[in-house]
């Protein structure tokens, strides 16, 4: 087994490092005040700048495979960007997940990612050309509108939402949250998972359908807070449907294929959402070290204090063993296939979150006070790690995923009997 790096993984890997250390991470204040002043929902001109810059040197959607498991509807519809495997994106993804907005820059970012992805492989030409392209430019963001307040949504088969046809429309009402991106004034379009025909088999029930935003009947009721943290300007917010009339020709794939795109689409978002975890602990990990060799207690430095080296170990054997895992995943998808992977990353979907979340917390006490303070990007770098503990899927059901797989190779060991008594 060859560990070294592939001259396309050392050299893209290296070029999207440089870019955020020479272009993105001086231009971090600026997006700071930016962010923080004026109006909270609005298009930030630093990110605009980088964006163009990315473009101009070539880094620019670089999530998308080049084949991406499932022939195209459409297979006349070229994708634009530098397409990666998901090996090679995982090594850029890491870097982007030092620097809060950095993947943005990248036209790498969520939803718009999985979106991109669901029109590229599933969508006609007139979807495409009418969303995917301007995705693919940077000029609009987009939304994924799953989740629902009313249900336990970790089982997607509890959706309530409707979408019913009526003539040359499909009419549709619900209530969606967590849909992350809809207080960013350019989210033109979401994708929205409902009910077509709940007398169907268990999971062909649901369909997906592309969903106008500025369309009568669509209303953000709210932005939700994550912690305190309302992540402006992309925000998560609450949507009202309500009777809301979408053209036919909007239905992705056909009635009933919902649960086939979910599946096409989540594999590779929860991936991503791992790689961006490692790099967050990453830098958490030096925010923690300098943190203890620069202040002193009790006579000596913070950082030699054996709680302190414990710490710090465990931390970089954590991060190197979930890099681990997470490069493995990518590369059994690029070789087998995003089902063929399921288990990897199930595996790294509970693994990442979970060892990012143990770093954070040891950095936040390292820092003392001063971690849970807007001082330092602690706080809020761990309440956004926290939320993918159950975005794409809770810890529970992929644990359960894992379990059973693992259960299923003793599937023919015999029960063993029960010794009978001595007389």
């Amino acid at each position: 087994m060859d560990f070294r790096l592939s001259e396309q993984e050392d050299l893209f890997r290296n070029r999207v490092r440089s870019f955020i250390d020479t272009r993105i991470r001086p231009r971090h204040p600026d997006f700071l005040t930016q962010r923080d002043e004026g109006e909270r929902w609005k298009v930030l001109p630093v990110i605009e700048e980088m964006k163009a810059q990315a473009k101009a040197e070539g880094l620019w959607n670089l999530f998308m495979p080049p084949s991406s498991g499932a022939a195209p509807v459409d297979d006349t519809f070229e994708f634009e960007g530098t397409q990666l495997s998901n090996l090679e994106y995982a090594l850029c993804a890491e870097e982007m997940g030092k620097v809060e907005w950095a993947s943005e820059v990248f036209n790498c970012s969520a939803p718009d990612t999985g979106n991109m992805e669901v029109l590229n492989r599933y969508g006609t030409r007139e979807q495409k050309e009418r969303w995917l392209r301007p995705l693919m430019k940077g000029e609009i963001r987009s939304a994924f509108l799953m989740t629902e307040p009313e249900v336990a949504s970790s089982d997607a088969t509890n959706i309530r939402t409707s979408i019913v046809r009526d003539g040359d429309h499909y009419v549709v009402n619900g209530r969606k949250w967590w849909s992350s991106g809809v207080g960013d004034p350019r989210c033109k379009v979401a994708i929205v998972m409902g009910r077509t025909d709940p007398d169907a088999a268990r999971h062909e029930q649901q369909s997906q359908i592309l969903v106008d935003m500025d369309a009568p009947g669509v209303r953000v009721e709210r932005i939700l807070s994550v912690y305190g943290y309302d992540h402006a300007p992309h925000g998560h917010g609450e949507v009202v449907l309500e009777n809301v009339r979408v053209p036919v020709e909007n239905l992705i794939l056909g009635e009933g294929r919902g649960f086939e795109i979910a599946q096409g689409r989540l594999g590779p978002g929860r991936i991503h959402h791992c790689m961006r975890t490692i790099g967050t602990a990453e830098v958490a990990l030096e925010a923690m070290c300098r943190r203890l060799v620069s202040r002193v207690a009790f006579g000596k430095r913070i950082g030699d204090h054996s709680v302190w080296e414990e710490r710090i170990a465990r931390a970089r054997i954590d991060i190197e063993s979930s890099r681990l895992l997470c490069l493995k995943a990518a590369d059994m998808m690029d070789r087998a296939g995003n089902k063929s992977a399921k288990l990897e990353i199930a595996l790294i979907k509970v693994q990442g979150p979970t060892m990012a979340l143990k770093i954070l917390d040891d950095a936040v006490q390292a820092h003392g006070g001063a971690g849970v303070s807007g001082d330092f990007e602690l706080a809020a770098a761990w309440a956004n790690i926290r939320t993918l503990r159950f975005a794409d899927g809770p810890d529970e059901v992929h644990n359960r995923a894992i379990a059973r797989a693992e259960l299923a190779k003793y599937a023919d060991v015999a029960a063993p009997r029960p010794e009978r008594a001595s007389a």
